[in-house]
């Protein structure tokens, strides 16, 4: 990353924990208007989660080994291949990240739980599992430099509970991601890469950059010498590259990609020479790649909303 938008990556940790962290510990997180609970379906009962109260800053490594985990895990991990070096079943890719973790597991709250590890022998692969307690809700995520031909480095999250053909992170509750962004700085994952959403159909697909990185919590602007509107153009042309991945490769897991597609590099073509005149070339290729991306993945791109600090 670009040192200048290292900085506007650390300026948003800064501010997201001094804006999230009194909050929580007092009310809760206040959910984002985009939030929908009601695609993560069949919800696991809070009585078959309790137990992972008591792992609470134990290693990672120990709770992936209990035998009550690894029955739940059937409910959170979609039952499909991932190709991580090659091809193999997801579970085994996170089992490779976290099993032997010493990455201590963190309840917070009370109530949401993260199991996380970096131990992928392979490809700077690290992963996280994620609950709610109350809700009943689960995800995980997989993070690696992928070497079939898609867009790399990539963040594969995924929900055996979640059945939609499309989403964007604000889509997911407010709290994951706030601990979504933590992890990614514990795992050193950059804010802006290629990042996906596997779901319980065994379907890939994109998992949207809708954030806006020049907004702040209360609702102020960064300035444009901050680096937020690149990040934002950055975070618009990997979302689009993943689009045509997933378009080309029908949405299945474990593909394999290695072209560029004719018709992204006519669009690509377009957007430059179009954006390259005007008094905001940055501001025009956001618009029309977003654009474009929904035209690819079947639907209008979601507005921007704030990024949850």
């Amino acid at each position: 990353m670009h040192p200048s938008l290292h900085r506007v990556w650390i300026l948003c940790l800064f501010l997201m924990t001094a804006a999230l962290v009194p909050v929580s510990a007092q009310q809760g997180t206040a959910p984002s208007s985009a939030y929908d609970q009601g695609i993560f379906q069949k919800p696991i009962p809070p009585d078959q989660l309790e137990f992972m109260k008591q792992f609470n800053g134990k290693p990672s490594g120990d709770l992936m080994r209990d035998k009550q985990f690894r029955k739940l895990l059937k409910n959170v991990i979609p039952d499909c291949m991932f190709h991580y070096g090659n091809d193999k079943p997801l579970n085994e890719s996170m089992d490779l990240a976290i099993e032997g973790s010493k990455i201590p597991v963190v309840v917070r709250d009370g109530r949401f739980v993260l199991v996380s590890g970096v131990q992928g022998p392979i490809l700077a692969g690290r992963g996280f599992l994620w609950f709610d307690l109350q809700e009943g809700i689960a995800l995980g995520g997989f993070y690696f430099h992928p070497t079939n031909g898609e867009p790399t480095p990539a963040l594969n999250v995924f929900s055996r509970q979640v059945k939609e053909s499309f989403l964007s992170l604000n889509q997911m509750p407010p709290d994951f991601v706030m601990d979504l962004i933590q992890w990614q700085t514990l795992a050193h994952v950059g804010p802006v890469t290629a990042r996906y959403f596997i779901t319980g159909s065994n379907k890939k697909i994109l998992l949207e950059h809708d954030e806006d990185y020049c907004l702040s919590w209360d609702g102020s602007k960064l300035p444009p010498a901050s680096g937020c509107q690149q990040m934002a153009a950055d975070a618009a042309d990997l979302d689009l590259s993943a689009a045509y991945y997933l378009d080309a490769t029908h949405h299945v897991t474990n593909a394999t990609a290695w072209m560029m597609s004719s018709a992204q590099v006519s669009f690509l073509d377009v957007r430059n020479n179009t954006c390259r005149i005007g008094p905001d070339p940055l501001g025009c290729r956001i618009h029309m790649t977003r654009e474009r991306i929904g035209v690819v993945i079947g639907r209008p791109a979601p507005a921007p909303r704030p990024v949850r600090r």
